[in-house]
């Protein structure tokens, strides 16, 4: 099986959340709600402060918890491309997802009583077409494709300040960091 994965350069963005606002725009969210979230960081001190920004959504692990914790079977992984899918019409909404996931990727969204994530926009993928972050980002920090060749390709981690330890879930997603944000 292939499995699908992100690349994404930490080096080159900006933290402008155009990828979070098109992600949210795509899978109709409401404010306050989002599948992928762009997250700020920032330390040092006079004269050497530094800042970084890290864009994350649902990583589509290799050993995703929420698949192996959700009780009704509504998550699973499509074999063609290792997708973390979800059945909507088996969630029964009990967050065991949601407290499973290492990333937070999973939310609960009160109003359907039922949790959502990123699908990796597998109907553009259907469509050959990339997720809607990826073609949204204005500087090309995020690209998308085989994890494997991602990996090979730009040699970057999942291991940086502010994730868990990438060998919990086995995230596919690899990192070009800052150094600030090496562990």
């Amino acid at each position: 099986m292939a499995q699908l994965g992100f690349y994404y350069d930490m080096t080159v963005c900006t933290g402008c959340k155009t990828c979070q606002i098109a992600c949210s725009d795509k899978n109709n969210l409401e404010v306050g709600t989002t599948f992928r979230k762009v997250f700020d960081f920032e330390g040092g001190k006079f004269p050497k402060p530094w800042a970084y920004h890290l864009s994350i959504g649902c990583n589509h692990c290799a050993d995703p918890k929420c698949v192996k914790n959700c009780p009704s079977g509504a998550l699973y992984k499509r074999t063609e491309d290792g997708v973390v899918m979800q059945d909507k019409d088996k969630c029964i909404g009990c967050k065991l997802c949601t407290w499973s996931c290492p990333y937070g990727a999973p939310k609960y969204i009160e109003k359907e009583g039922k949790t959502g994530k990123c699908n990796m926009c597998v109907d553009l993928l259907d469509m050959d077409e990339q997720p809607s972050c990826v073609t949204a980002c204005q500087m090309r920090a995020l690209q998308f494709g085989d994890i494997e060749e991602l990996r090979k390709k730009y040699k970057g981690t999942a291991d940086i300040k502010g994730l868990p330890d990438s060998g919990i879930t086995h995230p596919s997603i690899t990192i070009n960091p800052n150094k600030e944000a090496l562990k």
